[in-house]
């Protein structure tokens, strides 16, 4: 009679340097993830604002609105540059999810800017408002409408809010500009405050 024998192995340890490689191999891929997922981000809104940019130059032909994609749910509305620090962004009508994935947005319910009241402009700080962390009073901020009439505002302000608590009005006697976006600039989670530029009409 043959006896069966049967080895039971015992559970492998793995050893705290082998816990180590695995925890810095999980921690890279996810930066490649992040790092790709930044990039493409940035690819997006880049090709995004060459496609606005042709959809806004047919608008001052035309007069007319133009959509940048036959599927979108916004239109070019505005130009925005500040040349002390070459920056440049295609504004669209208002801030629904789309609008703000590809550009800068008007916000519904403001004033159309060089009308008096107050125009209100938001944008990602990580892509298209990325350049208000470079902003400095005094600086000439150009808005050119869809109309070919062009705007010049003067940077006056610059204060960070809770998004609840912006103290902006606008329907206030002038004419005035605010660039809105999320803060802080280097966050990577989404936040409860606002970075405000705020602008007066010169001419």
């Amino acid at each position: 009679m043959t006896a069966l024998m049967i080895t039971v192995m015992a559970p492998a340890r793995v050893s705290r340097r082998g816990a180590l490689n695995l925890l810095s191999g999980l921690l890279l891929a996810a930066s490649f993830i992040l790092f790709g997922n930044s990039i493409y981000i940035f690819a997006k809104a880049q090709l995004a604002q060459v496609l606005l940019e042709r959809a806004f130059s047919q608008s001052l032909i035309s007069g007319k609105p133009v959509k940048a994609w036959s599927w979108a749910d916004t239109y070019p509305v505005a130009r925005i540059s500040i040349d002390r620090i070459g920056a440049e962004a295609i504004v669209l009508q208002g801030a629904s999810g789309e609008a703000l994935a590809f550009g800068p947005a008007l916000l519904n319910e403001t004033s159309r800017p060089g009308e008096r009241g107050t125009s209100v402009m938001a944008a990602h700080r990580d892509t298209h408002f990325a350049f208000l962390q470079n902003v400095k009073i005094g600086d000439l901020i150009k808005v050119t409408r869809d109309d070919g009439l062009q705007f010049i505002y003067r940077a006056t302000a610059m204060r960070v809010v809770d998004w609840n608590n912006s103290g902006i009005d606008s329907h206030a006697a002038g004419f005035h500009l605010v660039l809105s976006t999320c803060y802080p600039f280097d966050a990577i989670t989404h936040g409860s405050q606002r970075f405000l530029v705020e602008a007066e009409l010169v001419r």
